[in-house]
């Protein structure tokens, strides 16, 4: 028997680590049940070790429990970061050899992110961190970058982002409908979201398509894009049913997409001079080690958003007024810049999540969040004017790179 009040402590401390991690990561419908069990163990397991040690096994009884409240809350992690991505994709039933119905399928493809809290997204990122060796937040501290991403939740109500663009490959077929074409079918898919960009490929071969072509609504060439591209390509379609796949390419060279920066901050100034505002592009920023394997996601988002500074210049708006700033992982940040410009007496700030295709928790809380770190004066107008989204001009880009592949 006395024994069995260390396997108490032990057990206890265990399941109090598992259960945390489980606060700390679950939907929000189930934080509360969770964090009533998390409040009845410790109260059990501070109950146990108050009443069942004195003196020197108490202090060596909450070392044990520390330490296996770590194993628990390390397991759990581990178990969480190990779940499987449960996203269906339909069963492939078009005979091989069938030429098709002779129309032509766009995949619109892009990133993705769920309406509502689900860390699945992360849980990819986070293990392809670890395949590839990049530091990024420690085990122990994942649980809580959950929490932080599900209080972005809670905090904005919902991710804009799936929404967002069903509103723009609507506007992408209207505009190919305006001009008369009536038999391309579109096809909107995901990276990290449903449904994915080779589930919508399978439906498109179900459907008949002669050809496919794969428009990859991103700004950059990153990990992101050649993942769409290798889910795709390992259905091998061109030699099982001998009808292409063309893959348009993502946004960074496209003029049109620069010009939208130009004809948004001149809609968004009212009558403040151009001399006087400042106007700050966002990036998203990867770790330094991407870098190496993944060069060309920054040095094209960088040439990206340097030209498009070059043409808000060349509009009229003050060169020193005019920065780039990074969310993540790279200098400078948004604050910083915004207080540079306060020096020059710029008297209205504009920012653009430059680099994110649709609303998303990034241009929704994370970015607006760094801007607002800046020390600024009370009621200073800042204005932020988003992703890409719905924008006319935004829809013509995508559609310039997708109309060479058209027959």
């Amino acid at each position: 028997m006395k024994y069995l009040r260390w396997l108490v402590v032990a057990l206890l401390a265990g399941l109090l680590g598992v259960l945390f991690v489980q606060y700390l990561s679950v939907h929000p419908l189930q934080m509360s049940a969770y964090l009533f069990a998390t409040l009845v163990v410790l109260f059990i397991l501070i109950v146990v070790l108050v009443v069942g040690f004195k003196r020197t096994s108490l202090v060596i009884a909450v070392f044990l429990a520390v330490g296996l409240f770590v194993v628990g809350h390390i397991t759990m992690t581990r178990v969480i970061l190990a779940r499987d991505d449960p996203r269906p994709v339909p069963e492939l039933t078009r005979e091989p050899g069938d030429p098709g119905l002779g129309h032509t399928a766009v995949v619109y493809f892009t990133h993705g992110e769920p309406e509502t809290y689900n860390p699945i997204g992360w849980i990819n990122q986070f293990n392809e961190f670890d395949e590839q060796g990049i530091g990024f937040i420690p085990l122990f501290a994942r649980p809580f970058f959950f929490n932080e991403l599900r209080n972005k939740y809670l905090e904005v109500g919902t991710s804009n982002h799936r929404k967002m663009h069903q509103q723009m490959i609507s506007s992408l077929e209207e505009a190919y409908r305006a001009e008369g074409d009536m038999s391309t079918k579109f096809y909107l898919s995901f990276l990290d979201d449903n449904p994915r960009p080779d589930a919508a490929a399978i439906q498109a071969l179900n459907d008949g398509a002669s050809k496919i072509i794969v428009s990859e609504v991103f700004l950059t060439i990153s990990n992101h894009t050649a993942e769409g591209e290798e889910q795709i390509e390992d259905l091998h379609i061109e030699e099982t049913f001998g009808i292409p796949v063309e893959f348009t390419g993502p946004l960074y060279d496209s003029q049109t997409l620069k010009s939208m920066f130009v004809h948004r901050a001149n809609a968004n100034i009212g009558d403040t001079d151009k001399s006087k505002v400042g106007i700050l592009l966002v990036g998203h920023g990867q770790p330094d080690e991407w870098d190496v394997e993944w060069p060309t996601e920054t040095d094209q988002e960088l040439g990206f958003r340097y030209e498009v500074l070059d043409m808000l210049a060349a509009d009229g708006y003050q060169p020193d007024n005019l920065s780039l700033a990074w969310m993540s992982f790279k200098e400078p940040k948004p604050a910083e810049m915004f207080e540079q410009f306060l020096q020059n007496d710029i008297e209205k700030l504009l920012f653009f999540s430059a680099a994110i295709s649709a609303d998303a928790i990034h241009s929704q809380y994370d970015i607006p969040e760094l801007v607002h770190e800046a020390d600024y004066p009370e009621g200073f107008p800042i204005i932020n004017l988003g992703a890409w989204n719905d924008d006319p001009i935004v829809i013509q880009a995508i559609k310039e790179k997708i109309d060479p592949y058209m027959d």
